[in-house]
């Protein structure tokens, strides 16, 4: 270890403590958010329809005309949504079922819940005395916005239940399409090896739906000509006007944006913060468990700093003290005393 070492945060914490968005000047909203991914996907089957055919790997002849928006009642359980997003869960002409999911944070729980959603999405097509031969394959569409898989250079992953030693024998029933929006995916470097045997226009449809999704935000002031050329896509940026939203929306909107950027931040930040303080104590005491008592300190310490700023930006945008509260997980009494504290009220 060390002494006296000096942290110096990284570019990209330096990019995630940065002030908020002026919202006053935003055209687009970010169509990864959950108001607007279930607004595109979750009220318009066209646009739902044009994009799973764009991207998911179905064989030639099987592409989706249809489909059935399911009850609110059989989606897949979601007790971390503040995390992720889960909101499409359908089924098409064919029956097959699909269960569509926006990842804003990846966490080490992604692979176990959309295996169990999946799973259970495929049992409950089955009642007492049915046969085995009424169920329907399932497919999961992951929709990442950070690396998962570190690897490879692939942001598509296809997954299937087969054969070690000869892929080519498949168990149907479940399937797994994951997409890393990230670096990863670029239209320079998009590789048709994915799609074997499917037409261009297909793919390039692919790209403009993900380059969609990967790039507009609210620094986006016009839509790129060639997604304005696309009737589908066009439609989608229209949904993802700020026009478009009430103000009660766009405030929910707002604190969501702000919740994922603490936990962005929180996440990878303090562990470093956490780590230097941890090295400090850990010579201060002269044992090996220092550096562990450190790093837990550290972290609450890294976290507390990330609440309070957050509660004093929240209340200088005019957000209430029950919607801050909600999205630092802090308590409304917590809340008043930081800005107390601070002079605020």
């Amino acid at each position: 270890m060390t002494k006296n070492k000096t942290y110096k945060a990284s570019p990209k914490e330096k990019s995630a403590r940065k002030k908020s968005v002026d919202w006053t000047n935003v055209k687009y909203l970010d169509p990864k958010v959950d108001l607007t991914f279930r607004r595109i996907f979750g009220e318009h089957p066209d646009l739902l329809i044009n994009f799973l055919n764009a991207v998911m790997p179905f064989p030639s002849g099987r592409t989706i005309v249809d489909i059935e928006y399911l009850p609110p009642e059989l989606m897949p359980d979601n007790p971390k949504k503040k995390y992720s997003i889960v909101d499409v869960r359908c089924k098409d002409n064919f029956d097959r079922m699909f269960i569509i999911e926006m990842q804003v944070l990846w966490n080490s729980d992604f692979y176990n819940r959309i295996v169990f959603n999946a799973g259970k999405a495929y049992v409950k097509q089955m009642d007492q005395g049915d046969d085995y031969s009424i169920l329907k394959p399932v497919y999961t569409l992951g929709l990442i916005n950070e690396n998962f898989d570190h690897k490879t250079k692939k942001f598509y992953h296809h997954y299937q239940i087969v054969n070690r030693h000869n892929t080519n024998e498949v168990i149907p029933g479940l399937e797994f399409v994951l997409i890393e929006l990230t670096d990863k995916f670029s239209p320079l470097t998009f590789s048709s090896t994915i799609w074997k045997g499917q037409e261009r226009a297909v793919r390039k449809l692919m790209v403009l739906w993900l380059r969609f999704l990967k790039e507009i935000n609210e620094k986006t002031t016009e839509l790129p000509s060639e997604m304005q050329k696309n009737a589908f896509i066009n439609k989608a940026a229209e949904l993802c006007e700020r026009a478009a939203y009430t103000p009660e929306e766009l405030t929910n909107y707002e604190a969501y944006k702000e919740h994922i950027r603490i936990e962005r931040a929180v996440r990878d930040g303090t562990r470093r913060d956490a780590l230097a303080e941890g090295e400090e104590i850990g010579l201060q005491i002269g044992l090996q468990k220092g550096e562990e008592i450190g790093l837990q300190k550290g972290e609450e310490i890294g976290l507390q700093k990330e609440k309070v700023e957050a509660a004093i930006r929240g209340f200088k945008k005019g957000h209430s003290i029950e919607i801050i509260a909600e999205f630092t997980d802090l308590t409304t009494e917590q809340v008043i005393k930081i800005l107390k504290d601070n002079g605020l009220m």
